[in-house]
């Protein structure tokens, strides 16, 4: 028992802050699960960046998701104050008696101070100093092997006032919502692809150092095709991501049912919980599509699979087995944009991880 633990039957209000990229907001949804479980009457609220807030809107845990403007810090001085200023009113109006930081961000510091929290938990930051440690009540140590799944590492926050979640309670929670469903049901009804009738493949990333290279995916799309599988690529609306894309089509012969940059994020999640498989590189969308049930494969290189694995979700993670310098976190080798461990990886490695997979799920 943690001799200072909160007692969540006396919160009544509780915010938790995540401001970090679309995955890293998903990872973090099982704590709200556990914190509405051990405490129903627990009016809890999200803050996010703004374009991460799907990640957490339809969440049955959270009544309330705000935002941080990501283009705020390029507005002018008074611009950006009036805003700031704004969303400091809003959430001071919650009146919260817990805080849950699971970011080193500044913004976990002062907003403890300043919203006047009983309880306020963040994971520790040496380097950051005594305002840091005096601005919370509870402080949660890292891993210092840093071989710590993110989902734990973020539930971590709650074991360290005493609240310890059940197996249960851990899996991530992603809800697209009626009106994406839909679209994407007729979508692919309109292409004649019925449910689990394809494979969902989304190959890029916003950091191009964990892409897999286009000649490589666009002959596991042919060795699919051979297959007799159906292949749908996604990527998200930005021109990195589509231009890979286009290079895949390019080079494949088979056919590809092309949705690259043509699906919000609620309905990226409605496609991949229709897939038989999911296959993708360590992104958001492979988050995604474990938060959906569907069995992924997984192409790791400079990240670590122990940490951003698939969560709780059949899968196969293909890696490199001859570059012992991985995981290293480097943005590509020398921080060259590319990784020889992820660029080495066989197409045949791969196919087989997807038959393997498919034969398994028995699809």
């Amino acid at each position: 028992m943690v001799p200072d633990a909160v007692d969540l039957a006396r919160v009544r209000r509780a915010l938790v802050v995540k401001l970090r990229h679309h995955g890293d907001v998903l990872l973090a949804s099982p704590v709200f699960s556990v914190l509405k479980a051990r405490a129903p009457q627990l009016d809890l609220d999200a803050l996010v960046y703004d374009d991460t807030r799907e990640m957490l809107t339809l969440h049955p845990a959270i009544g309330r998701v705000y935002e941080v403007g990501r283009a705020w810090r390029g507005l002018p001085a008074a611009a950006r104050l009036a805003r700031e200023w704004r969303l400091l009113g809003a959430l001071r109006a919650r009146r919260y008696d817990l805080l849950v930081s699971l970011t080193e961000h500044p913004r976990g510091a002062w907003l403890a101070r300043l919203l006047g929290v009983r309880h306020a938990v963040a994971p520790e930051q040496p380097h950051r100093g005594r305002l840091w440690r005096a601005s919370f009540t509870h402080l949660y140590r890292l891993p210092r092997n840093g071989r710590r799944h993110a989902v734990e590492l973020n539930l971590d926050a709650l074991r360290r006032i005493g609240v310890y979640p059940d197996d249960g309670e851990r899996g991530l929670v992603l809800v697209p919502g009626d009106e994406a469903e839909a679209t994407v049901r007729t979508r692919l009804a309109a292409l004649g692809l019925a449910e689990r009738g394809f494979i969902h493949l989304h190959p890029a990333s916003r950091w191009r150092f964990k892409c897999w290279p286009a000649a490589q995916t666009a002959a596991l799309v042919d060795a699919l095709a051979r297959d007799g599988e159906r292949v749908v690529l996604t990527a998200a609306p930005s021109e990195p991501e589509l231009e890979l894309v286009r290079a895949i089509r390019a080079a494949c012969s088979a056919e590809t049912i092309d949705f690259a940059g043509q699906l919000t994020l609620k309905q990226l999640a409605a496609l991949a919980g229709r897939a038989k498989v999911f296959v993708g590189v360590d992104s958001a969308p492979m988050h995604i599509a474990a938060a959906m049930g569907t069995p992924v494969v997984a192409l790791f290189g400079p990240s670590g699979e122990l940490e951003w694995g698939p969560w709780r979700v059949p899968h196969r993670v293909v890696a490199s087995d001859r570059h012992s310098c991985r995981p290293c976190g480097n943005d590509g080798c020398g921080g060259g944009k590319v990784s020889e461990c992820l660029t080495a990886l066989p197409v045949a490695r791969v196919h087989a991880a997807v038959r393997e997979l498919l034969a398994a799920a028995g699809r």
